[in-house]
């Protein structure tokens, strides 16, 4: 279920998203008792999903990936990748998988659907994450967008119960100002923004505080990035802290963003 999107992918793309979803789920997928994770639509060549694998044994070293393609040509493209802890199935959106996953990653997948199709995508993916149970939250997926070499990342993140935070990660390098990271919304929120909307507010603060943090530019990008986002806690609900704001990163409540209406 689904449609067969461009493709375009390159190694080390989702890095960004790789590094966060080991950081916050990573002690998951170490409970679990059979820590699965789908990259879905891996695109036109398996780099990601490989690289997935890689990442995810660095902190759960029990972990499996299966990639997930709509396209068959991709899927027996992707065959000779196979190894231990990494398989790939012909699917889409109903993740073709026996049990529930701990983790589904989708990264520029939704972004060539509709804004309108999204919320339904979003409910029926959710839907086969492993439920939440004793101290576990369940299972988690990650929806996002990054430009083609992966210095610009936005990501939702979502569990058995819906959207959670939402996520904006880059390389602090290339970075002029923070809005420059609207251009990767994802595909619920690109469209959003504009004023009146949430997510037009937070990078409007967002830019004010990198700008009020200009002094802080003689001490390299990051720690003016460090103190434009420690400003914004004041008016915004951030999740993370220090050690993932070093990283280029900033987390915020899903619900602080969320379109309206």
């Amino acid at each position: 279920m689904g449609t067969v999107t461009r493709g375009t992918t390159n190694p080390n793309r989702l890095r960004r998203m790789d590094r966060w979803i080991a950081a916050t789920h990573g002690a998951e997928l170490r409970r679990a008792g059979d820590p699965v994770a789908v990259d879905l639509g891996y695109g036109a060549a398996p780099w990601t999903a490989v690289e997935l694998l890689h990442r995810l044994r660095g902190v759960a070293p029990r972990a499996r990936v299966v990639g997930v393609e709509i396209d068959p040509a991709r899927v027996a493209a992707a065959e000779p990748y196979a190894r231990e802890g990494l398989v790939f199935r012909h699917g889409g959106f109903e993740i073709p998988l026996p049990g529930r996953p701990l983790l589904v990653r989708a990264a520029n997948v939704l972004r060539q659907y509709d804004e309108a199709e999204v919320a339904a995508v979003w409910r029926r993916l959710c839907a086969r994450l492993a439920p939440a149970a004793g101290h576990s939250r369940g299972g988690l997926l990650v929806e996002g967008t990054c430009d083609e070499i992966g210095r610009r990342h936005v990501w939702v993140a979502l569990g058995p119960e819906g959207p959670r935070t939402v996520t904006f990660a880059t390389r602090l390098g290339s970075l002029d100002r923070p809005s420059d990271l609207a251009e990767r919304l994802p595909k619920a929120l690109i469209h959003r923004n504009v004023p009146g909307e949430p997510v037009h507010a937070f990078l409007r603060d967002f830019d004010r505080a990198w700008a009020a943090a200009a002094p802080y530019a003689s001490y390299g990008a990051r720690q003016r990035w460090m103190r434009a986002v420690r400003d914004l806690t004041a008016d915004w609900p951030v999740t993370d802290g220090p050690a993932r704001w070093r990283q280029g990163e900033v987390t915020v409540r899903w619900g602080a963003l969320a379109p309206r209406g």
